[in-house]
């Protein structure tokens, strides 16, 4: 008996998915179609155009540029999905059958919802890997193949940060590092044990010499418990053990939109360690984790607002989309601007959106409960 009743509900759920496939896919090309012909075609053209840059530049910047768009559009398109499942749904009379068997809509729905964890758990992974390599990729090629510069002589305000285990055990920074010579100005490493920072070393200048990393003219302190700091020795010639190469150095990203969440957290710490203000940094992390679930939020929204009676229609399941997707995108491009400015925590602002699109969900999934 409960192997037929186990049946039932994967047959129920291979339906209900079944009806949002195609919508789902359809969602991903149209708007992935609507937002690179809307931005990046017109760029592309006027680099083939303005710049004479080769067909084969321009293919490479455009598939660089998808996975960023298609992270976009992942949202998007399970607000359609839902909306143009279950409005089919509702017009053929299905909604009605299924609920004459006994069955709520929330139990109808749940099986789009744990869809969209898994499109949202996805969407993440993507964001936080193949995103940040693709739009550094991208930015090579227009720095070096596009305006045909060539690599920097210098980099400034480097950071690197080393961990052990999740624990942080030092953070270096270069005020000025020059890659081709291998050269390093205003050097300071910090070194901590138990979360607390131990030594100083400091150093004005240093250098990338027989396959090592040197320090010259510096000296070393010792942070005690209180705070104070008490200097211990100086040098004219101390190597410092790092096994970063100078090019491997200056190819770090420091465009916190190339950054993976780790990298970014690290530079949040040490820009906060400077008295840097972090509003920005800290709302761009909280969005890179927030954004990729609004997934199961809109699956949702749409899957409810499609439940109404309707006549079926591709046409106004898309308008009410981009309608919902406009007001959603306001919302969180509000909450982004309080939390950059510091009015608002930054994990408050970048989820604001996702808990009010959530309750919405939630009362008109009630509301289509009692319908029928």
């Amino acid at each position: 008996m409960n192997t037929a009743g186990e049946h039932r509900s994967f047959v129920l759920d291979r339906f209900v998915l079944g009806q949002m496939l195609a919508p789902f896919l359809f969602g991903i090309m149209s708007f992935t179609t609507i937002l690179v012909a809307g931005n990046l075609l017109f760029r592309l053209a006027d680099l083939v155009i303005q710049r004479g840059v080769s067909i084969g530049v321009v293919a490479r910047l455009f598939l660089y540029a998808l996975p960023g768009v298609v992270v976009l559009t992942i949202p998007m398109s399970c607000l359609l999905a839902s909306l143009l499942g279950f409005g089919n749904m509702s017009s053929n009379s299905e909604l009605v059958a299924l609920k004459s068997a006994g069955l709520s809509f929330g139990r109808i729905v749940r099986p789009v919802v744990y869809a969209g964890v898994v499109i949202s758990f996805f969407a993440f992974l993507m964001n936080e890997t193949l995103v940040p390599i693709s739009e550094r990729a991208a930015a090579n090629v227009l720095r070096y193949d596009v305006f045909r510069q060539t690599p920097p002589v210098f980099k400034e305000n480097v950071f690197i940060r080393e961990e052990s285990g999740g624990v942080l055990q030092r953070v270096i920074y270069i005020g000025t590092l020059r890659p081709r010579s291998g050269k390093m100005e205003d050097i300071l490493v910090q070194e901590f044990e138990e979360g607390r920072i131990r030594r100083l070393i400091s150093a004005p200048n240093g250098e990338w010499s027989d396959g090592a990393w040197w320090l010259e003219n510096g000296a070393v302190f010792e942070v005690e418990n209180g705070g104070a700091v008490r200097s211990l020795f100086s040098f004219e010639r101390q190597m410092l053990n790092l096994s970063m190469r100078p090019s491997e150095i200056e190819s770090k990203s420091s465009n916190p939109s190339q950054m993976s969440l780790r990298e970014l957290y690290g530079t949040i710490v040490n820009a906060s360690r400077q008295g840097n203000d972090t509003g920005k940094l800290r709302m761009l992390m909280h969005l890179r984790i927030a954004v990729p679930w609004a997934s199961v939020v809109l699956v949702l929204v749409g899957a409810a607002v499609g439940s109404r009676p309707q006549r079926s229609s591709s046409s106004m399941g898309l308008g009410l989309s981009v309608i919902i997707v406009f007001a959603y995108y306001v919302v969180m491009s509000l909450c982004q601007s309080l939390g950059e400015a510091n009015f608002i925590p930054g994990v408050i602002a970048a989820w604001i959106p996702n808990a009010s699109f959530l309750v919405i969900g939630f009362v008109l999934t009630r509301r289509a409960n009692r319908l029928g």
